[in-house]
């Protein structure tokens, strides 16, 4: 195909690889030390930094690209992937492991560690050099920046301001003691379930715009949102959290007046008939 260099993007592609998989074995080795395993929802994060900063290097390398272009998706991605990764990391400060890792441990054959890194450290890895696609893609790309990006940015925004809000507005409602037990239905969480996830959706489909640039680019990278999109909403986001919730007092309410993904107002609360 032309239109698109082939051969220097998936060059980038091995390179980033190299980086994200290193990342992630560093943080198998701090897991086991520590017999901690939540560190690589920090590392999840962090690996998309480090995707986009290294393919923006391979791209440089390679003297392809608009500078513009790679300035900017590069930026965009670093800011989403930090904020997500210190937010996580925040909240985990001085907690022991994660619930989800001790009873993936504890259940199964064979050595657990090994089990951790196939299926968690290494799947994550792979992951990440999916869903970054359209980044990587976009280092490649010499079309200046235009509407593509414009309304990538936009989406981006979005997405950046559902994630943060509403992870601050939980974040304080958990603080107060008086909130303990209850179901959050405030702020974003009255429009949403899932103002954070939401938030996700957008900024994948925004950074997605930036490797629109040819349709053969388009169309190779694609398959990034549309997993990001099924992780949330099919995977270990929306369907998992939802479960674990559902016999919480008050969840069945919750869920009947708010929307369980898209935002939109709640439904109004009728009083009880006499």
């Amino acid at each position: 195909m032309s239109g698109f260099p082939w051969g220097a993007f998936g060059t980038g592609v091995g390179i980033s690889a190299a980086g994200v998989l290193a990342v992630m074995l560093v943080t198998f080795a701090a897991g086991v030390t520590r017999n901690r395993h939540r560190y690589v929802d920090v590392a999840w994060g962090a690996t998309f930094a480090v995707a986009a900063v290294v393919s923006l290097a391979a791209a440089l390398g390679q003297g392809g690209g608009n500078g513009a272009r790679q300035g900017l998706v590069t930026a965009l991605t670093v800011v989403w992937a930090m904020r997500l990764a210190l937010h996580i990391a925040h909240r985990g400060w001085g907690k022991g492991e994660d619930a989800r890792y001790e009873k993936m441990l504890a259940e199964g054959s064979g050595d657990p560690r090994l089990r951790a890194l196939r299926t968690v450290y290494l799947l994550q890895a792979l992951l990440v050099i999916l869903v970054s696609l359209p980044v990587q893609a976009a280092q490649y790309l010499p079309q200046p920046v235009g509407p593509w990006e414009y309304g990538g940015c936009a989406l981006w925004a979005l997405g950046l301001f559902f994630e943060a809000v509403g992870d601050r507005q939980l974040a304080a409602f958990t603080a107060d003691p008086v909130n303990k037990g209850r179901i959050m239905d405030r702020g974003l969480w009255s429009w949403t379930r899932h103002p954070n996830y939401f938030g996700d959706f957008c900024v994948w489909w925004g950074l997605f715009l930036f490797s629109c640039g040819t349709w053969q680019s388009a169309a190779a990278t694609v398959v990034s949102p549309v997993v990001m999109s099924l992780l949330l909403t099919k995977g270990s986001g929306k369907r998992l959290l939802e479960r674990h919730m559902a016999e919480r007092p008050g969840y069945a309410a919750y869920v009947s007046r708010t929307s369980g993904f898209l935002p939109r107002p709640p439904k109004r609360r009728f009083p009880a008939q006499s």
